[in-house]
C-alpha cells in the first residue's frame, strides 16, 4: 500500500496567503462598505445598490477564458502565464483598495460606488487566477488540503476586512482603516512572487476565445438544460438565497438604526459569527451523511427561513447587545447549516464529464439574487420600515422552499433516488 501524498509546507503556506488575498477585498465592497455609507448617513436606496456592484463575482466565468488564451503583458511574461497575470491583477487590487480608502462618499457617493465595482471586478479576476493556480499546482489527492489552507486564509481575511475594519474605524476613521487593508493586500503579490509557476502544457487547452467559451460555458449548459426539470432546478438555485440576500444587504443600516455601535457590531459579525458558521457547516455535513442530501436540504432550508424571523424580533430589543449577538450567531449557524446541504446538492447535479465547469456555472447562479434583486432592498426598506421589510424578506424565501418540495417529489437528488423502493 502506497503512502498518501504529502503536501509541501511551503506550498500550503503560499495557498493560505493567496486565500487571504482572495478574501480581503470581499467585505470591502460588501458589508464594510455598507457600514461606512451608513455612518455617513447615506440613504437606504443607495446602500441597497451596493449589492449590485458585486455582480462580477457571479459573472466571472465570462472573461475567465481571457486568462487562458492571452499571455500577460510583456514585462510579466517571464513569470509565466498564471503568475504574470496574477501579479498584474494584484497590483491593480492594491491600487483599487487605496482608491476606495481615499474616496469620500459623504461628499459624492458616485465615485465610491464606481471604485467599489472596479474593486469587485478585479477581485473576481484574482479569484479566477488563484483557482487556476491551485488546480494546476496541486495533485488531485492534495486538493482537499490546499482548499483547507485557502479557506483558513480566506476566512481570516474576511474577519480582518469586515469586523476588524469596522471596529478600528471607530478610533482612526474609515479612510485609515481601509488604507491599512491596501497594505495588507501586498501579501498577495508577495505570495505570487514566491510561488512556482504551474507546469501545464498549453496544447491540451482549446485554442481561440470562441472554443474556450464553448468548452467553459455552452457545452456544459446544453447538457444540463437537456435534463428533466432543469428549469425548475435553476429557478430553485437562483431563489434559494433570496430571503437571505434581501435581509443581509440592510443589516448595516438596521443595526445602526437600533442603536448598536460599531464595536458591538464588529464583535457580533466577527469571531462569533465565524464560529457559528463553522459549527453550522459541520452539523450540516453530518446531516447530509446521516439522512441524505434531499432530506438535509429540506430540514436546513426551512430552518434557515425560520431563522430570518430573528431580524424583525431584534427590532423589539434595541440597544440590547446580547440580542444582537444571539441574532447574528443563530443566522450564521443557519447559513452554515444550509450551505453544507445546498453545496452538496449543487455538487451532485454535476455531470462528471463537466464537473468543474458545471459547478462553476451553478455556483455562480446561487448569489445572483443578492447581486440583482438585493439591490432593491434599500428602496423596499425605506418604503415599508425595517421590521415590515425583514418580515417581507422571510416570505421572500418561501418560493424557493415550494420549488424544493417540487424537486424532491419529481426530480430528487441521486441519493434519494437510490433509496427509493423499486
Amino acid at each position: 500500500m502506497q503512502d498518501p501524498p504529502r503536501i509541501s509546507p511551503k506550498l500550503l503556506s503560499l495557498m493560505t496567503m493567496l486565500g487571504f488575498a482572495s478574501g480581503l477585498p470581499l467585505a470591502l465592497s460588501g458589508f464594510t462598505l455598507r457600514m461606512w455609507l451608513t455612518s455617513d448617513h447615506l440613504g437606504l436606496g443607495v446602500i441597497g445598490l451596493t449589492a449590485n456592484i458585486g455582480l462580477a463575482y457571479s459573472l466571472k466565468f465570462l472573461w475567465a477564458p481571457v486568462f487562458d488564451e492571452l499571455a500577460p503583458p510583456l514585462l510579466l511574461r517571464r513569470l509565466g502565464r498564471r503568475r504574470g497575470w496574477l501579479l498584474l491583477v494584484q497590483a491593480l487590487l492594491v491600487l483599487a483598495i487605496a482608491a476606495l480608502a481615499l474616496s469620500n462618499p459623504a461628499a459624492g457617493v458616485g465615485p465610491t460606488l464606481i471604485i467599489g465595482a472596479c474593486l469587485a471586478f478585479i477581485s473576481a479576476s484574482q479569484d479566477i487566477l488563484i483557482d487556476a493556480w491551485r488546480i494546476e499546482t496541486f495533485a488531485p489527492r492534495l486538493q482537499g488540503a490546499a482548499l483547507a489552507g485557502y479557506v483558513w486564509g480566506y476566512r481570516g481575511a474576511l474577519l480582518i476586512s469586515g469586523a476588524g475594519v469596522i471596529a478600528w474605524s471607530s478610533s482612526v476613521g474609515w479612510h485609515k482603516a481601509i488604507l491599512a487593508m491596501a497594505a495588507l493586500a501586498l501579501l498577495g503579490p508577495l505570495a505570487t512572487l514566491l510561488a512556482p509557476e504551474p507546469n501545464v502544457r498549453k496544447h491540451d487547452i482549446p485554442t481561440g476565445f470562441a472554443a474556450r467559451f464553448a468548452d467553459a460555458v455552452r457545452e456544459p449548459m446544453q447538457e444540463f438544460l437537456s435534463r428533466r426539470g432543469a428549469i425548475v432546478i435553476i429557478a430553485f438555485i437562483i431563489l434559494f438565497r433570496l430571503g437571505e440576500a434581501l435581509a443581509g444587504v440592510m443589516l448595516a443600516p438596521y443595526y445602526t438604526y437600533l442603536g448598536f455601535n460599531r464595536a458591538v457590531i464588529a464583535v457580533a459579525n466577527g469571531p462569533i459569527s465565524l464560529a457559528a458558521t463553522l459549527a453550522g457547516a459541520a452539523l450540516g455535513g453530518w446531516l447530509v451523511a446521516r439522512i441524505g442530501v434531499g432530506r438535509a436540504l429540506l430540514v436546513t432550508g426551512f430552518f434557515q427561513t425560520a431563522s430570518l424571523l430573528m431580524y424583525p424580533a431584534l427590532g423589539l430589543f434595541p440597544h440590547q447587545a446580547h440580542m444582537l449577538v444571539a441574532t447574528s450567531a443563530l443566522e450564521s449557524f443557519a447559513e452554515g447549516l444550509a450551505d453544507a446541504a445546498f453545496l452538496t446538492y449543487l455538487s451532485g447535479l454535476c455531470n462528471t464529464a463537466f464537473t468543474a465547469t458545471q459547478y462553476a456555472l451553478l455556483s455562480s447562479l446561487a448569489p445572483l439574487a443578492l447581486r440583482t434583486i438585493g439591490g432593491l432592498s434599500g428602496f423596499i426598506a425605506a418604503a415599508t420600515g425595517f421590521i415590515p421589510f425583514f418580515i417581507i424578506s422571510t416570505f421572500a424565501a418561501f418560493p424557493a422552499m415550494a420549488l424544493m418540495l417540487v424537486i424532491l417529489k419529481f426530480y430528487p437528488p441521486a441519493d434519494t433516488r437510490r433509496a427509493a423502493p423499486a
